[in-house]
């Protein structure tokens, strides 16, 4: 039985009263025993006796706590003290375990960090709030000095309202406002893709992730003001300011300088305070064009005639953060929404499509990928686009809705296109299943392009060339390629902005028969090639030809697949 079950069944409350607590949960965090008496709806007593009945704890008086305070050597009062944790006995002859009091003895983070600081057996009882506060009090009182006494006081006084509004307080001052209005401003300046504000040990670290590699700011704040800023951004996106054991996550919609910015929050707690990192998306600077990603024309057309398919699956795979995301709303734009029943399911949804229908995968109410595909066939869709095949249930539903006469986009993560191949196979696809549903593959990663303003020729041997295959790209009688100097207009780095480079597998017949005989990726692999595919490598090596990026940042993106390359050139 739930709490509230519990206290409407015995008349503490009304039904309409625990579905008013539950909408107050959902917007303040916390547990719903300490949301119903801060609303007033129900004594604590009551809820105590709740908890004893459903948890199976006891409940500790104000009496049964110790006079003189426990010391542990291995837990910090500071441990004690923010998470409302007493000690009120140590093992004896009548019990083998530390004993413990708390407000919220069902807490698991609780129970497994005294396990894991004691290594030894921990049994946590409850208290009422007032009686743990005073417990607290009373440990700080006896173990400080008279200036410490003063401020541990001022803090055991606290209660959980107080506390959420000195945070609020603390995020409201007009410093902690400009300084996050100017992190963010910043990342817009940069075109940061994401936000790093992390406190390590005596400094907070301020980082931006600018074309994909990692930029430090040498003007990070100061540690003081890591809480602050912290609230400040937790506020703006609509998280629980006052929970800091767990993570979070949470949405600021913003405008900066005429730009529509969604940023994506991200929270969670290390050993020196929280660390946050924000997605920033920029809605009018997204291309949802495939002319503009970067596709060499004969990958382009291919790519287009799985995309003109009736039905079938069609995947993009890479690494996090390769655009494959951008990848498949730029292919669902080049199709007629008008004309065709278009729905997605994503986690999350970035950009909203005209036409489209969008889901949201939400966990906590066990909105899957799996759950939500086989509510969108009874929808009468057209076409399917799954933002992820994370498990093997959602691949079953997807192939079996590609061989139903819809045609599915997706993503994975593997490294190249062959290897999606396999995947499929390790996620319980048969063999006969793949060949029957899977159009093709595109691999796809992102390197940076050259600053145009302060790019540099410069020559290059031709018989490096020739080893490298970067010969069959050059236009004939040219032998030179471009590198990196940097500028102020690129910020001295030598680079600005970001393209994609391909590699699209082909599900043809030769495909169907390498993959009955049961040819692993490598094998796959070679045999595409042998087809007349164009790898990552040999697609970027086509950018550098074209001047478009340096070798060293093909070669860093595909290291993974040309390590004898890399090595070669480094000696």
């Amino acid at each position: 039985m739930r709490l509230g079950e519990w206290l409407v069944e015995r008349n503490k409350l009304s039904a309409r009263d625990v579905e008013r607590a539950l909408l107050a949960q959902s917007e303040m965090g916390g547990y719903l025993g300490q949301v119903l008496v801060k609303l007033g709806l129900v004594a604590e007593q009551d809820v105590a006796h709740a908890l004893v009945d459903l948890l199976g704890v006891r409940l500790l008086a104000e009496v049964d706590y110790p006079a003189e305070p426990v010391e542990i050597a291995q837990l910090s009062e500071s441990f004690l003290l923010s998470n409302g944790v007493v000690p009120v006995a140590a093992p004896s002859d009548t019990s083998n375990a530390w004993q413990f009091v708390s407000v919220i003895p069902q807490d698991e983070y609780i129970l497994k960090a005294l396990k894991m600081a004691l290594g030894e057996q921990v049994d946590v009882h409850l208290g009422l709030e007032a009686d743990v506060a005073n417990a607290l009090k009373l440990r700080q009182d006896s173990g400080e000095d008279e200036d410490e006494d003063d401020a541990g006081s001022s803090l055991g006084g606290v209660d959980d309202d107080e506390f959420v509004e000195h945070l609020k307080d603390l995020a409201s001052e007009a410093p902690v406002i400009r300084l996050v209005n100017q992190i963010i401003h910043r990342a817009l300046d940069l075109g940061a893709s994401d936000i790093h504000v992390e406190p390590f040990d005596g400094a907070l670290h301020l980082r931006y992730r600018v074309d994909g590699v990692i930029q430090s700011m040498p003007d990070a704040p100061s540690l003081d003001l890591a809480p602050a800023i912290a609230s400040r951004i937790k506020l703006l996106a609509h998280m629980n300011i006052a929970e800091r054991r767990l993570p979070q996550d949470g949405r600021i919609m913003t405008r900066v300088k005429g730009h529509e910015l969604d940023l994506r929050v991200s929270t969670i707690p290390t050993v020196h305070g929280e660390s946050i990192v924000m997605r920033v998306l920029d809605r009018e600077s997204i291309q949802l064009s495939l002319e503009s990603m970067g596709f060499s024309a004969r990958t382009l057309e291919s790519y287009r005639h799985l995309l003109a398919k009736p039905h079938g699956v069609l995947l993009v795979t890479g690494p996090t953060g390769s655009g494959k995301t951008t990848t498949l709303y730029a292919s669902l734009a080049t199709l007629d929404a008008s004309e065709l029943k278009i729905i997605t399911v994503e986690d999350p949804v970035e950009y909203q499509l005209d036409g489209v229908n969008q889901i949201q995968v939400q966990s906590q109410i066990e909105l899957t990928f799996a759950r939500s595909l086989r509510a969108i066939l009874r929808q009468d869709p057209d076409i399917i686009m799954i933002g992820e095949m994370r498990d093997g249930e959602t691949a079953q539903i997807a192939v079996q809705s590609a061989l139903t006469g819809h045609l599915v986009l997706s993503t994975l993560h593997t490294n190249t296109a062959a290897g999606a191949i396999t995947r499929l196979e390790d996620m319980g696809i048969e063999r006969y299943l793949i060949t029957s549903s899977v159009n093709g593959v595109l691999a796809q990663r992102l390197v940076r392009t050259l600053c145009k303003s302060c790019r540099v020729a410069k020559p290059v041997d031709a018989s490096e060339a020739k080893r490298l295959g970067l010969d069959r790209f050059l236009v004939e009688g040219e032998s030179q390629i471009y590198v990196p100097q940097g500028c102020s207009e690129c910020k001295q780095s030598g680079y600005r902005g970001r393209t994609a480079i391909h590699e699209l597998f082909v599900m043809d017949s030769a495909m169907h028969r390498a993959i009955q005989a049961g040819y692993d990726a490598t094998l796959l692999h070679e045999e595409a090639r042998k087809g007349g595919m164009l790898t990552l490598f040999e697609d970027g090596l086509r950018k550098v030809a074209a001047g478009e990026t340096s070798l060293e940042e093909v070669l860093r993106v595909t290291q993974d697949q040309n390590e004898s390359v890399d090595v070669d050139i480094a000696s």
